[in-house]
């Protein structure tokens, strides 16, 4: 959202122009012979102006909603993960690659991707989807671990076991079932490094990884890289890297396919959108990961019936007792004066 800046006027008076008081006394020192016919210039006198004050208009000024202070609490401990999309020094390189991405994805990525979707069945794509998220498991347990959540971290081993046994090598998400009651808890090691202070870094958009910071590029490198080095084959293979890597990246998008559409339809400049909110939701995924809930996503604000009402004080309708009427003509105009009816 752009914030319209209103710049009050300012008038600049040249200090000739300005009266001096009735009991203004200038004193003059010595001066050199002969010089002072040539002093017929009036001193200079610094006279303060009133402060300017803004002008505000009382119909805009009803109709903003004062923002809340911020709660005890609220402030990031390690000042890790503030949103600052202001702040954003590799803007022309990221607007660069968002061009090429937007280029690749209308000619090329984008119809593969539905084309996955048309042609492989949706059980076949589940299961594709749940046995490849049942491999992120392991590293989610180990960055648990080194958060210091051992709740979390036993959690997520139980519903790696699970599924890797009941599930049909993870083919079945058996544990988000009422008998377990174990769901999918997304970490990594960008989140690690966030509960440990490490700070973001600048906002990063590139071609087949999408928005991202420096900070989750070290993050999701040190996640991808855990089961090839800690097991080895078939993970670490090149072949096994790309099938993986292109099957999840179709799917993904051809899941997604909707809310980027949304997103895109009605923005002025869709790099700004989108760019807002990944950092939102990245935001909202650490406090999740840390415990707070304090970014959460909010799908639309109710709706106020009179913006000078306060929904906390304000008594509610029906406890309200109805108020007589009323015989004063009602005005259509409000600008026009009712004495002259």
């Amino acid at each position: 959202m752009i914030t319209p800046l209103v710049v009050p006027a300012v008038l600049l008076a040249s200090p000739a122009d300005l009266p001096l008081p009735n009991d203004a006394t200038v004193e003059v020192g010595q001066l050199p012979a002969g010089t002072l016919a040539a002093a017929q210039t009036p001193p200079v006198v610094v006279v303060p102006l009133p402060p300017v004050v803004p002008f505000v208009d009382p119909a805009q000024a009803a109709n903003q909603v004062p923002a809340a202070p911020a709660a005890e609490g609220d402030l990031d401990d390690f000042g890790a993960d503030s949103v600052q999309v202001d702040k954003d020094p590799l803007e022309g390189f990221n607007r660069a690659m968002f061009g090429v991405y937007r280029a690749m994805d209308k000619v090329l990525w984008r119809p593969l991707a539905m084309g996955y979707k048309t042609v492989v069945p949706k059980p076949v794509r589940s299961g594709a989807r749940n046995a490849l998220s049942n491999l992120t498991e392991p590293y989610i347990f180990v960055n648990f671990l080194l958060q210091g959540k051992p709740g979390k971290a036993a959690e997520t081993f139980a519903r790696f076991v699970i599924n890797s046994t009941l599930g049909i090598g993870g083919l079945i998400d058996v544990a988000k079932t009422k008998d377990f009651k174990l769901p999918h808890r997304p970490n990594g090691f960008g989140a690690t490094l966030a509960l440990h202070g490490v700070k973001a870094g600048p906002y990063l958009f590139v071609p087949f990884v999408g928005p991202t910071t420096f900070r989750d590029v070290l993050g999701d490198t040190a996640d991808g890289s855990f089961l090839p080095l800690v097991v080895g084959k078939p993970f670490s293979t090149w072949k096994y890297q790309i099938v993986t890597g292109v099957v999840d990246g179709l799917d993904m998008r051809a899941e997604a396919d909707a809310e980027l559409r949304t997103l895109f339809a009605d923005a002025i400049d869709p790099y700004a959108t989108l760019r807002a909110v990944y950092l939102q939701n990245r935001a909202a995924e650490i406090e999740e990961v840390r415990g707070r809930h304090r970014a959460k996503k909010v799908d639309a604000a109710p709706e106020l019936d009179e913006p000078l009402d306060d929904p906390a004080g304000s008594p509610k309708a029906s406890d309200t007792p109805p108020s007589p009427p009323s015989d004063a003509p009602e005005l259509q105009d409000p600008m026009k004066d009712p004495a002259t009816n």
